[in-house]
């Protein structure tokens, strides 16, 4: 059997009524000029929207035929004993040109119950946002699903909801059940569990191409909503250079950032699981096996798996990468 290698795929464009050109602006995306293309799904498992390597001798395989090939040495041991053939994360670029519907999402429980599938747990890290951007996380008082169903029947639901302004390297953690909407000017990587699971809620009474209203699901949100009330919506962090700097973690990924000027050694040998790289920034190359070289671009994801512990990144000019993974030990959020 070949070796495995650095993993790059095809992106799956995603035409969206909220969506524009700003993909290829702030991330160098190929995209149609004619279309409104709202998300890049960089690596995705979700049936019917499985990616498809496009570098070395694996070039034309889908992702789900190299977990069924290779198992833990592409995902980890551990990855492939949970989770199967099931690729566990979806990994996205959005670019929201316009405001998006007011949406939730179920947690594991209440997805596995209604439709066999995984709950819908997400981050979003802000790559690039017009001045006064924001996005809509939470609420901004007590809430019950009395008085929520009261303002939403009036058409007054973003009134009660906890609306954030937004810079690049923002970071916001959208746990499944807390209500949210990306703003319009704001271009974000969403790292997520593998799932499409999304309950609209609301939708700026806003109509399609064909003049519809767009389907609500006011009923099936209710009981996946979090009505609490938390004391911040937006995450914390410190990027140190040339070091990953954790900005996020739960047990259903890990996410670092790196901002790097020289080379950086990574070994990855106590992790058992694949590491995906988002460039935000810059150019680097990784150097593997040794000798081994791939370069990796802005606006580029790519997927390393578990079986390859050991790199050098080489930054051709200054990067700034983000680093998921899978965590070690599972853990209560």
């Amino acid at each position: 059997m070949n070796e495995l290698y650095p993993l790059k795929f095809k992106p799956i464009l995603k035409e969206k009524i909220w969506g524009g050109q700003n993909l290829k602006s702030s991330l160098n995306k190929t995209i149609p000029t004619t279309e409104k293309i709202g998300e890049s799904w960089e690596i995705s498992g979700v049936e019917n929207n499985v990616s498809v390597v496009e570098n070395g001798f694996l070039a034309g395989n889908e992702l789900d035929e190299l977990i069924e090939i290779y198992m833990g040495d592409l995902v980890g041991d551990k990855v492939y004993d949970k989770h199967g053939m099931e690729f566990p994360l979806l990994i996205k670029f959005i670019d929201a040109n316009d405001v998006l519907s007011i949406q939730v999402h179920p947690d594991d429980e209440l997805a596995k119950k209604r439709y066999n599938s995984n709950g819908k747990t997400e981050m979003w890290y802000i790559v690039d946002a017009q001045k006064d951007a924001e996005l809509i996380s939470g609420f901004n008082h007590e809430m019950d699903k009395e008085h929520y169903l009261q303002y939403l029947r009036n058409n007054e639901l973003p009134q009660i909801l906890n609306h954030e302004k937004v810079k690049p390297g923002d970071v916001f953690y959208i746990p499944a059940g807390r209500v949210h909407a990306i703003g319009a000017g704001i271009v974000l990587a969403e790292i997520q569990q593998t799932s499409d699971v999304t309950y609209r809620i609301f939708d700026w009474d806003r109509k399609d191409d064909s003049g519809n209203f767009r389907e609500l699901h006011t009923e099936e949100a209710l009981d996946a909503i979090d009505f609490k009330l938390y004391d911040s919506y937006k995450t914390n962090y410190e990027s140190v250079q040339n070091e990953s700097s954790s900005i996020l973690s739960n047990k259903y990924f890990e996410t670092n950032i790196l901002e790097f000027n020289k080379s950086v050694v990574k070994d990855y040998n106590v992790l058992d699981s694949f590491v995906i790289y988002m460039c935000l920034d810059g150019k680097f190359e990784i150097e593997y096996y040794e000798s081994e070289k791939i370069i990796i671009e802005k606006g580029e994801t790519i997927l390393i798996p578990s079986v390859i512990e050991h790199l050098i990144l080489n930054p051709v000019v200054q990067s700034k990468l983000l680093e998921i993974y899978i965590p070690k030990l599972e853990r209560n959020e």
